[in-house]
């Protein structure tokens, strides 16, 4: 008989009590995950950051601000815990010593999750923690990405041609051929930059990039018209960078860019994917030591919230395909 897995109600036992899991969900060691369609993931790893450390500590607090979820969604009137099974999967292993073997640890984790026909929704760590899950998804055939984020990702090296940091996923997963990035999208980017052959390679590839100016000129509903038509029904994995959110509401960040969206203009953004095939999705740069209120990974947990709300409709779908 399958499990059925539902979060713990503020109701009965406190939300500030009882050993802390994402959205109070039960944990369930991947090897026992059978029954779990969409499993909830910590990438305790920043092995890329470049500047300011602390994305490692970042899947802790954001499990400890998920208290906060309640079950059932106010705009869309349903449970995702209800529309498909939902798990704690626990954390990633991880190398906080070696790039290399931490990526590798983090891709065999993954591919075995989606091997068992899991979805994942990760905490981060920093951005870097999107290569190995998206050599996972992407693994026999590229995936659309619809990416929220200050920076483009795309640089191509650091330091003397250093091929791994937090600024390079997205070109290394071209590049390895499991994004596919004329499916691909990156919106609200800003702030000064070093020189623009990010952007150059992003336009070369064919990648849609979206300046901050231009998503406010359009407007949220605007924004994810074009990045729905983009994507298409194709599977498309989506990328929140929390530093996409203006650091007057997320300043626990490794590289905050002023000038974002605000929460609220967050979540409209990730409501307009409803309807969209998602085959998996992250939140990362939450940064725990730059802001020990806990506030932007409250804003991390939310934003994981609506994330899994327009998944869980996206798997019921495929299951009723």
């Amino acid at each position: 008989m399958a499990r059925d897995f539902q979060p713990v109600s503020g109701m009965e036992t406190p939300r500030f009590a009882g050993i802390a899991t994402f959205m109070r969900l039960p944990h369930i060691r991947p090897e026992e995950a059978d029954d779990v369609d969409i499993g909830i993931i910590g990438v305790p790893w920043d092995g890329g950051t470049t500047n300011r450390p602390g994305p490692r500590h970042g899947p802790r607090q954001i499990r400890d601000m998920s208290a906060m979820t309640r079950h059932k969604h106010h705009v869309y009137r349903f449970s995702p815990f209800e529309t498909c099974n939902v798990a704690d999967l626990g954390d990633t292993p991880s190398n906080p010593v070696d790039v290399d073997d931490g990526l590798r640890r983090i891709e065999t984790f993954y591919k075995d999750i989606v091997g068992r026909g899991i979805v994942p929704l990760s905490a981060g760590g920093d951005h870097l923690v999107s290569l190995p899950i998206l050599r996972a998804v992407g693994e026999k055939a590229p995936v659309g990405m619809i990416h929220f984020d200050a920076h483009t990702d795309l640089y191509d090296g650091y330091f003397e041609g250093f091929k791994f940091t937090h600024g390079t996923p997205f070109r290394r997963a071209i590049e390895e051929g499991v994004l596919d990035p004329k499916k691909t999208i990156q919106i609200g980017l800003r702030g000064s930059a070093y020189d623009f052959t990010d952007r150059e390679y992003g336009e070369k590839m064919g990648v849609r990039l979206m300046d901050m100016e231009e998503a406010v000129e359009l407007g949220m509903d605007g924004v994810m018209q074009e990045a729905r038509a983009l994507v298409g029904d194709d599977p498309t994995y989506v990328s929140f960078d929390i530093d996409c959110i203006d650091p007057a509401f997320a300043p626990g960040t490794g590289t905050p860019e002023v000038g974002g969206f605000t929460t609220r203009e967050a979540q409209a953004l990730l409501r307009g994917l409803r309807g969209l095939n998602i085959v998996g999705a992250d939140v990362v740069e939450v940064s725990p030591p730059f802001d020990p209120s806990g506030y932007t990974a409250l804003a991390g947990a939310t934003m994981m919230f609506e994330l899994l709300c327009v998944m869980s409709e996206a798997v019921a779908r495929r299951k009723d395909a």
